[in-house]
């Protein structure tokens, strides 16, 4: 297995935020994760990419285990991510927000970086943008260079956090058709995401949070029809 997490647990005073959680990511996989606000599926992600560090349980990656490896260790190792709100270097081009990522992230050299991040940027649909200021792109082009951005990194695991939040339906049909590529490069994907259908179109298997316990998980379709779904993350009674 890929990426573990067993018996996580994590609360901030008395809100628990994870309670004994337990996921799984294989080679090659998408597992989406979606829940009400405060479920606690971005404290996840800051617990697996290393930004918190979590009360109890384990997260292994590869097999290792990552307690006290930190966040930089763990973007080196193969996991990357991207933010609910997109965190350019706004000042930098969007070529060296990638040259950052490749340098730093993956540890290469800045001759080997420039080819790789040409790619990339071709496959995001933003080499045209190459030269462009970050601060200047438009929020579809933000959250491209985000995964374009973790994926300069070399990322064998990619986290996902709500990437399609705030989009048009052409935006979103776009941004799913990308990751869908992304996918067939071998990456495994762990999403976050609220727009449900987008989410559907690319992964295997749904999980659901609620106050940081897992309450269902399986084939993501049989998922959304389950009552306690429908209770508790739409909000209506099945």
């Amino acid at each position: 297995m890929l990426l573990e997490v067993a018996g996580l647990k994590k609360s901030f005073g008395s809100i628990i935020v994870a309670d004994d959680l337990d996921l799984h990511v294989a080679a090659g996989e998408a597992v989406g994760i979606i829940g009400p606000n405060g479920a606690g599926k971005t404290t996840l992600f800051n617990m697996i990419a290393g930004g918190l560090s979590p009360g109890a349980g384990h997260i292994r990656f590869d097999g290792r285990d990552l307690a006290g490896v930190p966040p930089q260790g763990r973007c080196r190792s193969g996991i990357g991510r991207t933010h609910q709100i997109p965190q350019p270097f706004e000042k930098l081009t969007v070529f060296e927000n990638l040259l950052v990522g490749a340098v730093y992230g993956r540890r290469t050299s800045e001759r080997e970086a420039v080819q790789s991040c040409g790619e990339i940027l071709e496959r995001l649909g933003l080499l045209r943008r190459a030269n462009a200021l970050a601060g200047s792109l438009t929020l579809l082009e933000r959250k491209r260079l985000e995964m374009a951005r973790a994926l300069a990194t070399a990322p064998r695991v990619l986290l996902l956090d709500e990437i399609a939040g705030g989009l048009t339906e052409g935006e979103c049909s776009e941004l799913v058709a990308t990751i869908r590529e992304i996918r067939r490069t071998g990456v495994a994907i762990l999403w976050i995401e609220h727009v449900v259908h987008a989410l559907l179109a690319v992964i295997d298997r749904l999980v659901v949070l609620n106050f940081g316990r897992k309450i269902a998980e399986g084939a993501p379709r049989e998922v959304m029809q389950l009552p306690e779904v429908h209770q508790i993350y739409i909000g209506i009674e099945a």
